[in-house]
């Protein structure tokens, strides 16, 4: 019994690396935001409980199926991941993944609209494109990615029973704020793969053009989807809760030290300092979802989401994120 119980750990150990729990948390967020914002308020606890677990489900299953997929890439630089390393059998990631999506779909079919299985079935088919076909394709792929945030964000806005004709512009605006964000969170998530990329014959922006350009792209991006923020605060969201300004400022900040950190990897480059910057792209977008959760719940409510979803994915982060993209021997 005792000689079972190691096994047992590094088990579950591989699977709860291969869930990335640090990313999970902003799926669920980008739904509950979409829901909040569609009513004005917080949903039930019930609805709560569905829009930040069926995005969370369906998002774990798209991981299991890109690291079974990714295995001939990962064996070149991550070879001690799950799947490469033995930890994970290859149809054992694909027998828990479609457990986790069946699970989503069938909470979907039971609990919600027609408009909300269509959008499940949508990220499906995004999730597969994207790990079998434009993950490898440069801007394809980085596109691919930000439409999977989107659809987690309008997944949220239709679980609480709105038409299509009653979605007030804002909300558009909001979601291309969201593909533009996470287009620019994946494009920067390469920087760090672009020599095993380069190897596996991936044609990523960094590999095709280099750091310096896909820093530039980056930057440009970011000064993109923040100009659409400011543009929803100006013309749709004014005047907001004192406290949001505040956090705005924070964005602010962060965005200019990311700016800078992007402008000086392109001169001494290392594949810790690129992962550096995308811890720090996925902390940044927990403040820019809550930014918007300030506007319609209250204080306290509002800031207690954004403190746990922060806390949590800091602290999945620094658990797990180096040993996951470094071997012991690379730390």
């Amino acid at each position: 019994m005792v000689s079972l119980f190691p096994r047992f750990k590094g088990k579950l150990f591989a699977h709860i690396e291969t869930w990335r729990p640090y990313t999970v948390i902003w799926c669920g967020l980008l739904s509950l935001t979409g829901a909040s914002l569609s009513i004005g308020g917080l949903p039930t606890s019930i609805h709560m409980i569905l829009v930040l677990t069926i995005p969370i489900l369906g998002w774990v299953a798209g991981l299991y199926l890109s690291d079974y997929l990714d295995v001939r890439l990962d064996m070149i630089q991550k070879s001690h991941r799950p799947i490469p390393s033995g930890r994970m059998h290859p149809n054992e990631a694909m027998v828990i993944g479609s457990l986790f999506a069946s699970i989503g779909i069938v909470l979907t079919i039971v609990f919600l609209g027609i408009e909300n299985l269509l959008l499940a079935l949508c990220a499906v088919i995004l999730v597969y494109f994207y790990a079998k076909m434009t993950k490898s394709r440069g801007i394809l792929g980085n596109v691919n990615r930000g439409l999977l945030a989107t659809v987690s964000f309008l997944f949220g806005v239709f679980s609480v029973g709105v038409s299509w004709i009653d979605i007030p512009p804002s909300i558009w605006f909001l979601s291309i704020v969201f593909l533009l964000h996470d287009m620019n969170t994946n494009l920067v998530g390469t920087l760090r793969d672009k020599d095993s990329d380069r190897i596996g014959g991936y044609q990523t922006i960094p590999v095709k053009y280099g750091i310096t350009f896909a820093s530039v792209v980056s930057i440009g991006l970011s000064i993109t989807w923040y100009t659409f923020t400011l543009f929803l605060f100006i013309f749709f969201f004014h005047p907001a809760p004192d406290i949001l300004y505040y956090l705005l400022i924070l964005e602010t900040f962060i965005l200019i030290a990311i700016g800078l950190c992007l402008i000086r990897l392109a001169h001494d480059y290392s594949r810790m300092k690129a992962l550096m910057i995308h811890k720090w792209f996925v902390l940044e977008r927990i403040t820019l979802a809550s930014l918007f959760l300030l506007l319609v719940l209250p204080f306290q409510i509002a800031l207690g989401i954004y403190f746990v979803s922060l806390c949590l994915t800091a602290l999945f982060q620094y658990i797990l994120r180096n040993q996951y993209e470094f071997s012991k021997w690379e730390l």
